[in-house]
C-alpha cells in the first residue's frame, strides 16, 4: 500500500461502560489512493463518522492503525499529529465549525496563520471570491445563510492545498437545492487542486458522484 495516500490497517475501536462493551468498528482495512473520490455510506449508527475521526487522527482506535501518505499517525505525539493535519488534511462538517467571533475572512486566513503563512490574507481572500463570497469578507456567521457559511467551510479546507479532504455529512444542514450547489463546488475545488476526496454521507446521489463506495455496516466494511 506505499502508493496510497491514505492507508486504514485492521482499524478496532470499541468503548466500555458499566453495561459493558461496544465494538464500533471491526478491522476495517482499505487504502486511498491519490485524487481519489470514495464515499463511506451506511445507516446511522454503522461506524462512519467514528472512522473519519480515526482517519483525521481525532480519536484513537482500540486496536490497528491508520498512515496517512506512509506515516504512522498513531506513532506520532497528539501535537506532531496535529501539524501533519494543519499542513495534509481539510475538513468540512455538517454544522460548518465556523468560529463565531471571526469574520468569514479571519476563518479562512486562520489554519494559514497557523501555518506562518505570510500571504494568508491574501490567499483567503481569492479562495473566498473562488466560492463567490467576495462581497461577504468582513461579515460574521451569525450573519450568514448555512449555504454561505458552508462556502466559508469550503475556503478555509481548501485553502491549504490539502493532500486529503474529509468530509462529514457535508450537505446535511443545507436544503436541497443549496447542497447541490455545494456539493457542485466541492467536487469543482477537488479537481481543481487534485485533492485525495474521502466523505461520510447518507445520500445515494452524492455517493454516486464518487469514484468508489465503502459500505459499513455494524462496523465492519461489506
Amino acid at each position: 500500500m506505499t502508493d496510497s495516500i491514505i492507508s486504514v490497517e485492521h482499524v478496532c475501536k470499541s468503548v466500555s461502560d458499566s453495561t459493558g462493551t461496544l465494538q464500533i468498528l471491526r478491522d476495517i482495512d482499505f487504502a486511498l489512493k491519490a485524487r481519489e473520490t470514495v464515499a463511506i455510506v451506511g445507516a446511522s449508527g454503522s461506524g462512519k463518522s467514528t472512522l473519519l475521526s480515526i482517519i483525521a487522527g481525532l480519536d484513537t482506535p482500540t486496536s490497528g492503525t491508520v498512515r496517512l501518505g506512509g506515516v504512522d499517525l498513531f506513532g506520532m505525539s497528539e501535537d506532531d499529529r496535529a501539524a501533519l493535519r494543519a499542513h495534509q488534511v481539510g475538513f468540512v462538517f455538517q454544522s460548518f465549525q465556523l468560529l463565531g467571533n471571526l469574520t468569514a475572512l479571519e476563518n479562512v486566513m486562520l489554519p494559514l496563520e497557523l501555518a506562518a503563512r505570510r500571504d494568508a490574507r491574501a490567499l483567503a481572500t481569492d479562495m473566498l471570491a473562488r466560492v463567490g463570497l467576495s462581497e461577504r469578507l468582513a461579515h460574521y456567521p451569525r450573519v450568514l445563510s448555512g449555504g454561505e457559511q458552508q462556502r466559508v467551510a469550503l475556503a478555509r479546507a481548501f485553502v491549504v492545498h490539502p493532500a486529503l479532504l474529509l468530509a462529514d455529512e457535508p450537505t446535511g444542514s443545507l436544503d436541497f437545492a443549496t447542497g447541490e450547489k455545494i456539493m457542485e463546488l466541492m467536487f469543482d475545488l477537488n479537481r481543481e487542486q487534485g485533492t485525495t476526496l474521502l466523505l461520510v454521507t447518507h445520500d445515494p446521489a452524492i455517493a454516486a458522484r464518487c469514484q468508489r463506495r465503502i459500505t459499513i455496516e455494524a462496523g465492519r466494511v461489506v
